[in-house]
């Protein structure tokens, strides 16, 4: 597997940062949330000025063999058309990127029904497929441990070409894949050790009797793993190509000494696997807002972390991330830019 070199950032000026912060022109944390956010990226980028440059985020799409059994409303071939979607500008993530300068970059890690003839040749589409979908992990691993490690390897790559290319200190991660909420709640079963009825949501959309399918699908998912695959890691079981290159991507960019912007339920997922290998990357992270689905408020309860925000969105493509990107683009600049007491001549109010 890739190996990664994650250090906490340096703490040797985290007194200097705050006390910054501390004497801008404003009551003492009357900014709240921004503050915490802005001491953070001081501290990744080791700088008094910390700034945004070149806000990226890469949607990783894929099918799951899982889909087969019902766990959603829709069919796989919905995979396929989001990503033309995607690549058409229609998509809710292509508005909120442009809203909000972002570069946009779209990654087929497995979709099964996928046409590459109909991908516009812009430059901001990676194939990188490593599969038509995982397989039923129902009934055996979703991918090998092979396929697993490569696509940590490819999602590492891609975040590293483009952070060559763009220097970016700013990287978001979304996903697309039907059935991947079914992957997602399995690894934070397993991960985070909540009972799996409460790691397991609606995904797209089930009603009632539906999410009782889904349940019960999972729980024999479960029971099969445990009783026949015993060595096997239930990163690779379950998770899905999407996820994995995720993970890979994450951890790339923790190395670099980026910032990580986390979506919600499945690229909270991907964030956990890759939390379990290299815990440091939690100092690189910004949980971007809290899902609506069911399991991701447990999850950031494990992680000990707050999200920025929650708006009762359960859309996924990196969408919390475009909406959160403003608020910490806020944040590093009331640092870079706002007066202090003693250059405003203000008599300090604390």
């Amino acid at each position: 597997m890739t190996k990664f070199n994650i250090q906490k950032p340096h703490q040797k000026n985290i007194s200097q940062f705050q006390h910054i912060i501390n004497t801008k022109t404003k009551p003492l944390g009357s900014l709240g949330m921004l503050e915490k956010i802005g001491l953070q990226l001081c501290m990744i980028q080791n700088s008094a000025k910390p700034t945004i440059i070149n806000p990226q985020i890469f949607v990783f799409a894929a099918d799951h063999g899982i889909a087969a059994e019902g766990v959603s409303p829709y069919p796989q071939e919905v995979t396929a058309q989001m990503v033309y979607n995607f690549m058409a500008g229609g998509a809710a993530i292509n508005v909120f990127c442009n809203q909000n300068s972002i570069n946009l970059t779209i990654i087929d890690a497995g979709v099964k029904h996928l046409d590459i003839s109909k991908i516009p040749n812009n430059g901001h589409f990676i194939s990188s497929s490593q599969g038509l979908g995982t397989e039923n992990f129902l009934l055996k691993p979703a991918m090998s441990k092979t396929q697993f490690d490569n696509c940590i390897a490819i999602g590492a790559e891609i975040i590293q070409k483009n952070y060559t290319h763009t220097n970016s200190n700013v990287v978001g991660f979304g996903e697309m894949g039907i059935g991947n909420t079914s992957a997602a709640a399995m690894i934070m079963h397993y991960i985070t050790k909540n009972k799996l009825e409460l790691c397991i949501g609606r995904g797209t959309g089930l009603d009632n009797d539906g999410l009782s399918k889904k349940q019960s699908i999972l729980l024999d998912a479960k029971l099969n793993f445990e009783n026949n695959y015993p060595t096997v890691s239930p990163f690779y079981y379950f998770s899905g190509y999407e996820m994995a290159m995720i993970c890979g991507g994450m951890l790339q960019a923790a190395h670099n000494k980026q910032t990580i912007l986390v979506d919600g339920f499945i690229a909270t997922a991907a964030f956990l696997m890759a939390h379990t290998t290299y815990p440091e990357i939690i100092e690189y992270a910004i949980f971007c807002h809290q899902s609506n689905e069911n399991g991701h408020k447990l999850m950031l309860k494990y992680l000990k972390v707050e999200p920025i925000l929650q708006l009762d969105m359960r859309l996924g493509e990196g969408t919390g991330c475009a909406m959160a990107l403003p608020i910490v683009a806020a944040s590093a600049n009331f640092i870079a830019n706002m007066a202090s007491f003693e250059q405003a001549k203000v008599d300090n109010i604390h």
